[in-house]
């Protein structure tokens, strides 16, 4: 508002501060978004959650992993078929990085809300799998919103200053039996070496998420 009531006293007409207003927003937008990720870009610090109620009766905060070097988050469901398909390849990554006395953590995180989602059926999955890893649920959806997961799966993995070094897919095909190259585990393993993974951004392949529409006020 300062800067167009500036720019109309010099005589500009004020749809030329509005121009000027909203491609700055725009430009800032497009400066901090992935490339696959229209919220997040490598480097950015990761958005935090508490109190996410998870599986196992307790409630769960990103600080509470702060002795872990290395933390991955993927955002999943019991509903979607392609996420079924990698719930081994998840429980694998958890058992060889992510274990008691592991340097990293994994954490699974569910936001869709239909019955099938819901927190008494993740509880009956992450019993029937056996989940070595805790399995959130955040009815607001808002911890998948400021990451800006699209689908189901959907991984970042989060360094020791909990910067986003890593976000997408877990590998290049939902088949196991059909994997060439794997993303997510050179990512794990590079960051706990302290480098910067060789891939940092790939395409999340699975189904969407069940975002609630959003009324405009």
């Amino acid at each position: 508002m300062i800067e167009t009531t500036s720019l109309a006293r010099r005589g500009r007409p004020y749809w030329v501060s509005s121009i000027w207003f909203y491609t700055a927003l725009v430009t800032a937008s497009l400066a901090t978004a992935g490339q696959y990720n229209d919220v997040l870009n490598i480097g950015d610090p990761a958005p935090s959650w508490s109190k996410l109620p998870g599986v196992d009766g307790r409630d769960h905060s990103l600080a509470d992993l702060a002795d872990k070097q290395v933390v991955v988050v993927v955002f999943t469901c019991n509903s979607c078929p392609i996420a079924i398909d990698y719930e081994d390849r998840i429980i694998a990554i958890a058992k060889e990085f992510a274990g008691p006395d592991g340097k990293a953590a994994l954490v699974a995180i569910n936001v869709n809300r239909i019955k099938e989602d819901s927190l008494e059926r993740m509880k009956e999955r992450a019993e029937k799998k056996g989940f070595p890893f805790p399995y959130l649920y955040d009815e607001s959806q808002q911890i998948a919103r400021a990451y800006g997961a699209n689908f189901t799966p959907e991984f970042f993995v989060l360094d020791r200053d909990r910067k986003i070094v890593y976000m997408g897919g877990m590998d290049d095909n939902s088949n196991p039996d059909m994997v060439t190259v794997t993303y997510l585990k050179p990512a794990i393993e590079a960051t706990l070496a302290g480098n910067k993974p060789a891939t940092t951004e790939t395409v999340a392949r699975g189904c969407r998420v069940r975002y609630a529409r959003e009324r405009r006020p």
